[in-house]
Formats: structure tokens, C-alpha cells, sequence
């Protein structure tokens, strides 16, 4: 990957494994936008869009991402003003299956991707810029006694608790990935970088990941 140039680092991450906080300090250091919980946000203000609507807007709007990346919400009124079919406008006549979501998602990703440097955590973002020319894609996993104690620490759940919510959310995951990009998200061959993070500090991989940047 070539710092000096537009680049993607993407940070797939077990739940409990400290992958958030690395992403969000990675991208304070190499001063590029963090995108996150933010996608989720994006699909909710795009009232589903399909991937060819988000193409068509894109083309209509080149500024779409550029005006609205810090406040990704205000979408909404680019869309109402592009009178784009939505899956809430009675006319679209449809209802948008989770492989359509998918393709939603993938074409989320590839438009941030698109409008400049950025890290990006969690959900498919290694999938959506595995063809991005300029792209890092990192795994960070840790043991399970670990994550259960993280998930335990931040979510203040009991420790059976936290042992479900991993997973339920580790096979939801899972067969999410399997089931639309036909691949693993444990498949190391998706990764430039896989970390195990069980006797690291955040800090300590940030600086792992900076280090494979600058090399």
C-alpha cells in the first residue's frame, strides 16, 4: 500500500477483540476519516437504494459524498431531490431482498472508498475494495477468554452473556459472508495483515499496521 497515494485500510475485527478502537486510532494517526457504525446510518438515510440507484445518484450528484461525508444522514434530501425510486416510494413497487442489502452495502463501501483515504471497520468493507488498487485489508482476532472479558468490561453484560452475544454475532457474521460474497471472513487470504490481539494494547497494533504502511 502507498501512503502517498488515495488509500483504504480496512479492519475486520472479532467482536471483543479491541478491532473498533484500532480502526478509530489508526485513523487519527495517518489523519484520514473513520467510517463505521456511520454505513449503517448511510442505508437507513438512502432508504435502501439499490446498487444501480446509488450509481445513478452518484453520476447525477458527483458531489454527493464530498458535501455529506461528515453528516452522512442529509442523503436524504440529495435522493428526494434526484426523485430517485426508493423502497418507500410506492412507485419503486418493490422490496428489497437481503442479497439486493448486500449489493446496497457493497456499493456503499466502493463510493467512500471512492472520495478518498479512509479506514474503514468491520462489515464487508475487505470484500467491497479487494479491487480498490491501493487497499490494506487487516484481521484482528483475539483468544475467547479475552473477548468475553471485553465484551463483559464494555457492554456490562455477565459472563454468559457476553458469551452468547459472541456468538450469535460470530455465526451471523459468518454465514452473512458465506451466504452473498461466497468467502469466509476467517480466510486469512482475504488479508494483507492478520493480528491476534489477546496480549496487544491498541496501541501496540495501530503501530504494527503503521509500521507494514510505512515499509
Amino acid at each position: 500500500m502507498k501512503k502517498n497515494q488515495k488509500f483504504i485500510i480496512t479492519i475486520n475485527r472479532e467482536l471483543g477483540s479491541g478491532g473498533r478502537t484500532v480502526g478509530r486510532l489508526l485513523a487519527e494517526r495517518l489523519q484520514v476519516p473513520f467510517n463505521d457504525k456511520a454505513l449503517i446510518e448511510a442505508q437507513k438515510a438512502m432508504h435502501h437504494l439499490t446498487a444501480e440507484e446509488i450509481e445513478k445518484l452518484k453520476g447525477l450528484r458527483p458531489e454527493w459524498w464530498t458535501d455529506n461525508m461528515e453528516n452522512i444522514v442529509s442523503n436524504v434530501r440529495l435522493i428526494a431531490s434526484a426523485k430517485l425510486p426508493t423502497a418507500t416510494d410506492p412507485k419503486a413497487n418493490k422490496r428489497l431482498n437481503a442479497a439486493q442489502l448486500f449489493d446496497e452495502e457493497i456499493a456503499i463501501l466502493q463510493s467512500i472508498a471512492d472520495h478518498g483515504s479512509c479506514v474503514i471497520a468491520g462489515r464487508s468493507a475487505f470484500y467491497a475494495v479487494r479491487n480498490h488498487p491501493n487497499h490494506l485489508n487487516v484481521l484482528i482476532h483475539s483468544s475467547l477468554d479475552s473477548r468475553i472479558e471485553r465484551v463483559m468490561l464494555k457492554q456490562q453484560l455477565s459472563r454468559e452473556e457476553a458469551l452468547s452475544a459472541i456468538n450469535r454475532v460470530d455465526t451471523a457474521r459468518e454465514r452473512y459472508m458465506k451466504k452473498y460474497a461466497h468467502t469466509s471472513r476467517y480466510d486469512a487470504r482475504n488479508y494483507d495483515l492478520v493480528v491476534n490481539a489477546t496480549n496487544l494494547s491498541e496501541e501496540q497494533i495501530v503501530n504494527i499496521i503503521l509500521q507494514l504502511v510505512e515499509e
